[in-house]
């Protein structure tokens, strides 16, 4: 296991927005991302259509970036896809402390 040089930025948004968060990380720098499928229950997450609850659905995508590229990368998915505005999504970083199957380094 190495220690790591990474931070894991993920973005939460509704389906069919995750190839607009990819293609602005990758404009930034990251090498891409993991999509990964899911559905809201927050309070603003719950519609009805003819009198069923719907949650709607989900993308999360995860970009594995290089610490000193994250706040490039995290400004681009802002302005890019909008984050800020309301019912848009959202982003956030966690730092990563180990990582195994790194087998390259992200070119500078």
């Amino acid at each position: 296991m190495d220690n790591s040089n990474f931070d894991l930025i993920i973005t939460i948004v509704n389906k069919g927005h995750s190839t607009e968060v990819i293609n602005a990380a990758k404009e930034a720098r990251a090498e891409g991302g993991t999509v990964i499928s899911g559905r809201g229950s927050g309070i603003h997450e719950v519609a009805k259509l003819f009198g069923f609850l719907m949650e709607p659905e989900k993308e999360i995508v995860l970009s594995l970036v290089d610490t000193s590229k994250t706040e490039q990368v995290l400004q681009a998915i802002s302005d890019k896809v909008g984050i800020n505005k309301p019912g848009k999504g959202i982003a956030f970083v966690i730092d990563v402390k180990r990582t195994v199957g790194i087998i390259h380094y992200l070119n500078n």
